[in-house]
């Protein structure tokens, strides 16, 4: 009965130590523990993935898709697909495949050109390359998002599964708050989908189709304006309507990070509106809340109501007021070059300018570390082949930093 009741103790002890926080308030570090140095400047760089020869495919917003060096020379790649670039929209995320050494392909996101607006699209394509040139071959639209239109915070972060076989798409909510809780529209939603863009078995409503008609909306001012918004078109798919089969999980605002840790566990980050950053533990059926709910408010200071409002909503394990405006969300894995952040995750902090350190303990908690306020907006932090890591500058010119040891 001791060693029981001692049992359950500590199994409350830990809980306490993981409990839910805001780390909005979180100080930065005196002094950074690393170098930071300028290798490359690029227009509005969004995202880098590192080939296994060491090379970087990096995005940039404003369309073309770069082949760079570790030593900062850069070759445009060629046949990359036209892109709505607007606000937050453009050419966005940019993704090995699982399969990529023996496919040789990559999975691009982007925001796809339409006659009003824009929507999200998901591509792959063969890359070739050379020491001299780089090009794409064979792209095909995998999953697109229908109807397009207007709206920033596309999300377009992809996570594979440790087994290789699916692949998890995130959809922001396009700014227009009510989609995220409508089984019948992909926005505000995490996907999961088969390697071919299709409905993954499994899914909680494998199987299943939605409405054959929709509503668009533009942006409304605030969530409340947004229940009543006016529709600017309907929108009638000519094939099935796939969204409930694809869709994992629901209620997410601007979902820019996505990625599994070592242990398994699928995590989100995604940015709040005034206030409440949040980085969520995603579960197969969740609800994660927006617009319902938030910890922080809409810009104009209209009141949103606090996740603690309705238990049936799954909260953060860990959110921002103030924002951090994160980049993104990556998991260093090794023992070269920083051993000792071995299994650690990385965010990227565009509001302020900062790289923080987050914890985690397998089991669904996660706590921060450092701070560090490196004096960039940073939009993707990655893992090079050699264990050092490399930041993306959110500017115009925005730099690419190698960050190595002191």
């Amino acid at each position: 009965m001791k060693l029981a009741k001692a049992a359950l103790l500590l199994i409350l002890v830990a809980a306490a130590v993981w409990a839910q926080v805001n780390a909005g308030e979180q100080k930065p570090e005196a002094s950074l523990p690393f170098t930071m140095t300028k290798v490359a400047t690029f227009n509005l760089p969004w995202r880098l993935a590192f080939l296994p020869d060491g090379r970087m495919l990096i995005t940039e917003k404003v369309g073309p898709v770069w082949l760079v060096t570790q030593q900062g020379e850069k070759i445009q790649i060629e046949n990359t697909p036209a892109a709505y670039v607007q606000g937050q929209n453009g050419m966005l995320g940019v993704f090995l495949s699982p399969k990529y050494a023996t496919d040789q392909s990559i999975y691009l996101t982007y925001a796809e050109p339409g006659d009003y607006g824009g929507g999200l699209a998901l591509a792959r394509a063969k890359l070739v390359v050379s020491s001299t040139s780089a090009r794409l071959e064979n792209l095909q639209v995998l999953w697109r998002q229908l109807p397009k239109g207007r709206g920033g915070q596309e999300g377009a972060q992809i996570a594979f599964s440790p087994d290789g076989q699916y692949l998890f798409l995130t959809v922001g909510d396009r700014q227009r708050f009510t989609p995220a809780q409508d089984p019948n529209q992909p926005e505000g939603k995490i996907l999961r989908l088969t390697l071919d863009g299709k409905p993954a078995p499994g899914n909680p409503n494998f199987g299943k189709t939605g409405a054959a008609t929709i509503p668009l909306i533009d942006p409304p001012r605030d969530t409340e304006v947004a229940k009543t918004a006016n529709v600017v078109s309907t929108y009638t798919f000519t094939d099935p309507n796939l969204t409930p089969a694809e869709t994992w999980a629901s209620g997410v605002r601007t979902p820019y990070g996505l990625a599994f840790s070592p242990t398994g566990e699928l995590w989100e980050l995604e940015h709040g509106p005034r206030g409440g950053d949040e980085l969520n533990l995603i579960e197969k059926g969740k609800n994660y809340g927006w617009p319902l709910v938030s910890y922080g408010q809409n810009y104009n200071g209209v009141p949103i109501p606090n996740p603690d409002t309705r238990p049936d909503l799954t909260k953060p394990v860990i959110y921002w007021t103030p924002v951090i405006a994160p980049g993104n969300l990556m998991f260093y894995r090794g023992s070269k070059t920083f051993p000792q952040w071995n299994g650690n995750g990385f965010i990227g902090g565009m509001q302020t300018q900062t790289l923080t350190r987050i914890i985690f303990d397998g089991h669904g908690g996660a706590k921060t570390a450092e701070r560090w306020s490196v004096g960039h907006r940073i939009r993707d932090v990655e893992e090079g082949p050699d264990g050092s890591l490399w930041m993306l500058e959110d500017a115009n010119p925005g730099g690419l930093f190698h960050v190595t040891p002191k």
